[in-house]
């Protein structure tokens, strides 16, 4: 029989994504078996993030100041956004160094299913960005899923008369990867993005 303070930081533990019921279990007993100051530093970083974390005003991004880094860095190129469906995204593309503009981050994606429509994301947000900057391009850099292309495609159609350039993130094959290993929906996006060389 599991002691009540365990069995509920178990049951907390397996409302994260991703943490089913023995991952739960063995990071509770991993979290019992350290010292107690590296728990309270844990319930502090808990409690740090819920209290001091916030949306950035312009972007929807992850701060603690506002505006966010990105948003108040006079390096970055603020007339290209690149727009995803979440905060998390954007690290991903940060990591590439290659993008120096500014983000957009919709807050989800559509996904009618699940009763997720156009004014559940932040498209207007978006779009009050557009008419108040002087923005020349977005590129829409939602999933390459059924949700992320249709949210692509609504984010297209709603940007079609502003004569901002809108682009798509380029899919395909992985590099290093092997042809004989793609399915047919990632080498028909190879195909489609292909570019000359």
């Amino acid at each position: 029989m599991t002691a009540p303070p365990l069995a509920n930081l178990i049951n907390e533990l397996t409302k994260l994504p991703g943490v089913g019921g023995k991952s739960a279990s063995r990071l509770a007993y991993h979290i019992l078996k350290r010292p107690m100051i590296e728990a309270e530093a844990l319930a502090q970083a808990i409690l740090d993030v819920k209290t001091k974390v916030f949306r950035c005003s312009i972007c929807n991004n992850m701060t603690d100041v506002e505006p966010c880094a990105i948003c108040s860095d006079p390096r970055r190129d603020a007339s290209t956004i690149c727009v995803v469906e979440e905060a998390f995204n954007i690290s991903t593309i940060e990591q590439t160094r290659d993008f120096k503009g500014v983000f957009h981050v919709l807050l989800g994606a559509l996904s009618p299913l699940k009763g997720i429509g156009p004014q559940d994301i932040d498209v207007n947000g978006l779009l009050k960005r557009i008419r108040d900057g002087a923005i020349r391009e977005v590129i829409i850099a939602t999933n390459p899923n059924v949700e992320g292309e249709a949210t692509a495609l609504y984010i297209a159609q709603q940007l079609r008369s502003t004569g901002v350039k809108t682009t798509r993130l380029a899919f395909g094959l992985p590099v290093g990867g092997d042809l004989e290993y793609a399915d047919q929906v990632t080498m028909s996006k190879a195909l489609e993005g292909r570019r000359e060389i």
